[in-house]
């Protein structure tokens, strides 16, 4: 996995710690989520989905929701074509969306704290390295990690490899909070042994979100005055 550049300042043993998602999180992709979505569905024959239905149905493993959907799991040539038509109409219009509100001023002064955070993704390691990059922030990140293998995975493993890249940095699970727009961001955390923050911008609706039983808010300002009060 690759490596973004470290942050002016050396963390500390004590030093809280924030793992952002990206998608639907710092970047504000949903509506080009939805436009992919439709487009696809368009080619499988299924009817548009609308924004609420969409957070009412998503779910990661991102099969599931196609269950929902359909009534049954698609077999795996299903998903093999599901999945690539997806990809292909979102990476077609992906590049032309923007950061939620505040995020760069956000990381920006999480860092000018003293404090460190690192990024973490389902997208495509190395679709989603550029795109940071495009955006400037990279540079604000102790790591930039995006999924390596198959898209059908949950990010427990993922965040599992992601803090122990971290290893010998002074990060540690118990001052990390994961900063995410799923529930399946909550259940990678408390896979980790730690917290989470979830942020109603992105693919879940709300009521689905607070099924995790952790913090739920409705911007990114009020998941980093949270997570500052989790980590401590």
């Amino acid at each position: 996995m690759s490596q973004a550049p470290a942050p002016a300042s050396t963390p500390t043993a004590a030093a809280s710690h924030i793992v952002w998602d990206w998608n639907g999180t710092l970047l504000h992709d949903i509506d080009a989520v939805i436009a992919a979505t439709n487009a696809s569905f368009a080619e499988f024959g299924f009817a548009p989905i609308t924004l609420e239905r969409y957070r009412e149905l998503y779910v990661v493993p991102v099969p599931r929701f196609y269950e929902r959907l359909m009534g049954r799991l698609p077999t795996d040539a299903e998903w093999a074509v599901m999945d690539e038509a997806f990809h292909r109409h979102y990476w077609a219009v992906a590049e032309d969306a923007g950061l939620a509100e505040g995020a760069r001023e956000l990381l920006r002064d999480w860092q000018a704290a003293g404090l460190t955070q690192s990024l973490l993704s389902l997208a495509p390691h190395d679709k989603l390295v550029p795109l940071v990059r495009a955006h400037g922030i990279d540079r604000h990140f102790l790591r930039v990690d995006g999924r390596i293998g198959p898209s059908h995975t949950t990010k427990a493993g993922h965040l599992v490899r992601h803090m122990e890249a971290l290893d010998g940095t002074g990060v540690t699970a118990g001052r990390t909070v994961l900063i995410g727009d799923a529930v399946d961001d909550a259940l990678a955390a408390a896979h980790v042994g730690a917290r989470a923050v979830l942020y109603t911008g992105g693919s879940h609706s709300r009521s689905s979100l607070e099924s995790a039983g952790v913090p739920v808010v409705d911007s990114l300002a009020e998941a980093v005055r949270t997570a500052r009060e989790l980590a401590g």
